[in-house]
């Protein structure tokens, strides 16, 4: 049986990893979401992988959309309908200034969901299947964002 203090540690190293600084869980040192986001310009953001693929700028903000739509459901109960291909209709070529904001409001998201990790009293079906949900699902598109640079850095 684990407890909720383990629980809760794994979830937010796991969080880490993923997000800020791995630690070698999965990832190599220096790979993180939010660091290999820093080594890509507005420029390459904003090239679309392939014929219809995103660009890396609505991957970013499609992660975003994801923390958020969670934030309200875990905050405020909101669980209407979202619009799920709303970003990747709208988001593509970003300037330097909006790749800037969106980098920013998703490390934002993310330490607000780190915080709610870490200060969470009650850990139910709900909550813990929100919190693996958004490791899992931004971990998927850090990996489609690290193999779009394979192409985009040639």
């Amino acid at each position: 049986m684990i407890t909720e203090k383990e629980f809760t540690a794994n979830l937010l190293q796991l969080m880490g990893e993923t997000f800020e600084n791995p630690i070698g869980i999965y990832l190599d040192q220096n790979t993180s979401l939010l660091q290999t986001l820093e080594t890509v310009s507005a420029a390459e953001a904003s090239i679309p992988v392939g014929g219809k693929c995103a660009s890396l700028a609505a991957q970013v903000a499609h992660v975003t959309f994801f923390i958020e739509s969670f934030e309200r459901y875990a905050l405020e109960n909101d669980n209407s309908p979202r619009d799920w291909g709303y970003i990747w209709r709208t988001v593509e070529k970003v300037t330097p200034e909006e790749w800037e904001g969106l980098k920013s409001k998703l490390r934002d998201a993310y330490h607000r969901m780190d915080k709610m990790f870490r200060t969470n009293e009650l850990w139910n079906e709900d909550t813990i299947g929100g919190a693996l949900s958004i490791v899992i699902h931004t971990a998927y598109h850090l990996g489609e964002i690290r193999q779009a640079l394979c192409t985009l850095k040639k």
